[in-house]
């Protein structure tokens, strides 16, 4: 199992203090919406301190991002790199992302050739990378529209040796996977199977760069009966609206709890890990999410009404941590994510950055909601639950003493 423990959690904090002193700690995001933040205020958040990879592609090409996903993005690792800062930290953060793209895409460049996320992860000697797969990739088959272990496992090993090791490749996926049939198993075509695959040299590579694999979390569009939407293009922000064409009708259902949706996504992810030394560990985003649904800390229900259509948040809801597409997470949502992804890679417990903590504030998230999600992202870690400031245990005792001399006056 290779969750991140507490004590390589605080040896990598005191690590990456003594880096902070000298040369910039350089990581790179690799991943696709969820890592870009789908919307603002997310989206283009600190956007200036973070290296967009993907920004100079977008004039070659256009079929990598929606009209309403304008670069330059920061998205949650801007989020991350504002807590660093924070902290007394120096991050050099870089984020190479596309829509919707798997690591398979990633690594192949399957959207184009002039789209060439393979070669932002070769473009420098990186410190740590984190890798993010496509939502549903990986669950077992069948569980998801996406799900695919198999390319999943092949394909974070794949990145994890040209991070590493960078050697040039030469493959065919049919060799890649074991077999023709194997390889069709995953929903190739015989032609993809065996298509030859020229992959250079990657001469940035490097064994002390640290590789991490973010989980995914559970989506309430795979639990919760509703009708199937699609982006309206005439919004800023592609909203979902009900998808009447011929391609409409009831969704189709994956889960029954986003708990076990959750407990799937947990369990592949850190076999992923084990199978494979080179990994660095598995950074817990979608356990923070189920932890705050089980601490009743966030909604858990009612997204959508008894039409099938999405609602809205209403005045009194618990925390939602999704976006009404209830698939990409809400501002909420890539909180906890960069906060779970901040104490994984950094080593310092989330609950240090704090009620006046700035990116909480430019995101329009309270001081109780960041403290909330905050104290999550720590739980989550293993990191001790806060001791209350003195003050707050004066009061605590005081009212203690008040309870004991009434339960007194009674008897």
């Amino acid at each position: 199992m290779k969750h991140l423990t507490l004590a390589s959690l605080c040896l990598s904090g005191l690590l990456a203090s003594s880096a902070a002193l000298a040369a910039p700690t350089s990581i790179l995001f690799v991943g696709n919406s969820y890592t870009f933040g789908r919307l603002d205020p997310v989206m283009s958040y600190n956007w200036a301190n973070v290296h967009d990879l993907t920004a100079p592609f977008q004039a070659l090409y256009s079929g990598g991002s929606n009209a309403w996903e304008p670069h330059p993005w920061g998205g949650v690792p801007g989020i991350f790199k504002q807590f660093t800062v924070q902290a007394g930290l120096d991050y050099d953060v870089s984020i190479s992302a596309r829509n919707a793209a798997s690591l398979r895409g990633q690594f192949l460049n399957t959207a184009s050739p002039l789209w060439d996320l393979r070669g932002n992860v070769a473009s420098k000697k990186w410190d740590a990378v984190v890798l993010q797969e496509q939502s549903d990739a990986a669950l077992p088959n069948g569980m998801g529209k996406n799900a695919n272990q198999a390319t999943f496992n092949a394909y974070a090993d794949q990145f994890e040796r040209f991070i590493h090791n960078g050697a040039a490749q030469t493959y065919t996926e049919s060799a890649l996977f074991g077999s023709q049939a194997k390889c069709m198993a995953t929903g190739l075509s015989a032609g993809s199977c065996n298509t030859s695959r020229v992959i250079p040299a990657n001469a940035n590579a490097s064994a002390a760069t640290k590789v991490y694999l973010l989980e995914t979390w559970a989506r309430p569009d795979m639990v919760f009966a509703h009708k199937i939407t699609k982006a309206d293009p005439t919004t800023p922000d592609g909203s979902p609206i009900v998808d009447t064409s011929a391609a409409g009708g009831a969704a189709t259902l994956y889960y029954g709890s986003l708990a076990a949706m959750t407990a799937d996504l947990k369990t592949s992810f850190l076999a992923t890990a084990a199978s494979n030394p080179g990994f660095a560990g598995v950074i817990p985003a979608g356990e923070a999410f189920q932890r705050a649904i089980d601490m009743g800390l966030a909604k858990s229900g009612g997204f959508y009404d008894a039409n099938g259509v999405y609602t809205q948040a209403q005045a009194g809801d618990l925390m939602n941590l999704w976006w009404n597409d209830y698939l990409h997470a809400s501002k909420y949502g890539s909180y906890l994510s960069a906060l779970v992804q901040f104490g994984s890679i950094t080593g310092l417990d989330p609950n240090s950055l704090g009620a006046n903590e700035i990116a909480a504030f430019d995101l329009g998230i309270s001081k109780a909601d960041a403290l909330t999600l905050q104290q999550i992202a720590s739980a989550q870690l293993g990191f001790p639950a806060p001791v209350p400031e003195p003050a707050t245990w004066a009061m605590a005792l005081v009212g203690l003493g008040a309870l004991v001399y009434r339960r007194r006056r009674r008897a």
